[in-house]
């Protein structure tokens, strides 16, 4: 009986800690090319399959076309937010080449929370 006890504390605690790892804010700020981070920025082609850690990342093979909507920045530079057809994620920079620029003009916008929240099935996931 202790054991089972045992065993479903430690998948709660696990459970728990991948909750938060996949709410995580990424960062503070982000840079868009209009205020409401509605306007495409570029168009890149991706030069390496990539596969993101949890539901929040764009998966992609070499080759893929994304579309580029918003680029952490400030304390994480590093990822890039783009759909590719119906999906929609974070990927890092260094794995997409810019094919063309769409907008010239990045302004710089606090993230919010929701930013970091998983997209399924045309709903949001709150874990």
């Amino acid at each position: 009986m202790s054991r089972i006890l045992d065993q479903r504390i430690l998948l709660l605690v696990i459970s728990f800690s991948a909750s938060v790892q996949s709410t995580k804010v990424l960062s503070k700020w982000k840079k868009c090319g209009d205020p409401e981070c509605e306007k495409a920025m570029s168009r890149v082609q991706a030069t390496m399959d990539y596969l993101g850690p949890d539901c929040r990342y764009l998966n992609f093979k070499t080759g893929e076309e994304i579309i580029v909507y918003s680029k952490l920045s400030r304390e994480n530079e590093n990822l890039w937010t783009g759909s590719k057809g119906k999906d929609f994620g974070y990927f890092p920079r260094d794995a997409v080449k810019v094919e063309e620029i769409l907008t010239g003009e990045e302004v710089e916008v606090l993230s919010k929370e929701t930013d970091f929240l998983c997209l399924h099935e045309d709903k949001y996931t709150f874990e």
